[in-house]
Parts: structure tokens; C-alpha cells; sequence
């Protein structure tokens, strides 16, 4: 991620971690400005990181550093799983639209409401 190269707190950030950053600016519908201050950047950084990528600066170097992070195996995955996600995405889908249907619910009772009050 980051490491402080001086005493006067100079801080270099990774390759990796700028793409991720930058990656973060062009997926995300919220302003750069947010995602530098929820990361604790200037957003002037983010703005360079973002030219300096357009430009084709930034390489992902080969490196031997070993991640800590476990990822899981890629496994196929069985009948039972394959199923599982099936009903839980069916589920999902029925959910939501009971969740339309209460909010569209709720706007019309406070419509009402507010009719019932202008009387």
C-alpha cells in the first residue's frame, strides 16, 4: 500500500494500489473528492493518478511479494451449489419486488395523507 520513505513523511503508494484507486473513480457514481477523502488522499493526488494512467504511466512491475490474503480455490461447482444459487437468486429477485411494491405502497399512503390534511 503505502510506505513512508523519510523522516520528513514522504509516502509512496504502489502501483497496484493507484490502479485500484483509479479503478475505484471510474466504477463508482460518486465524486473523486469523496473517494480521496474516505481513503485519506488529497484528490489532487487522485486527479494525477488518473492523468498519469491515461498517459500510460503506471506498469504493473512483476514482483515477488506474496499475498496474505487467502483466496479460495477455483473450484466447478456441483449440482446442489448450481441449484442453491438458483432458488437463492430467484428469491432475491421476489424479494425486490416486494420491496417496490412496499415503497410504491408507502408513497401512496403518505400521498393520502397528505391530501387528507390539504382537506
Amino acid at each position: 500500500m503505502a510506505k513512508i520513505l523519510s523522516e520528513k513523511r514522504i509516502v509512496e503508494y504502489s502501483v497496484e494500489y493507484k490502479l485500484k484507486v483509479i479503478e475505484l473513480t471510474e466504477k463508482l457514481d460518486v465524486k473523486v473528492v469523496q473517494i480521496a477523502e474516505v481513503l485519506g488522499l488529497h484528490p489532487m493526488m487522485v486527479y494525477r493518478w488518473r492523468q498519469e494512467h491515461r498517459e500510460g504511466k503506471f506498469i504493473v512491475q512483476p514482483t515477488r511479494r506474496i499475498s496474505m490474503i487467502k483466496e479460495p480455490p477455483d473450484r466447478p461447482e456441483s449440482e446442489k451449489e448450481k441449484s442453491e444459487l438458483k432458488r437463492l437468486r430467484s428469491e432475491v429477485a421476489e424479494l425486490k419486488k416486494e420491496n417496490d411494491f412496499l415503497k410504491k405502497w408507502d408513497r401512496y399512503l403518505k400521498d393520502q395523507k397528505r391530501r387528507d390534511s390539504d382537506s
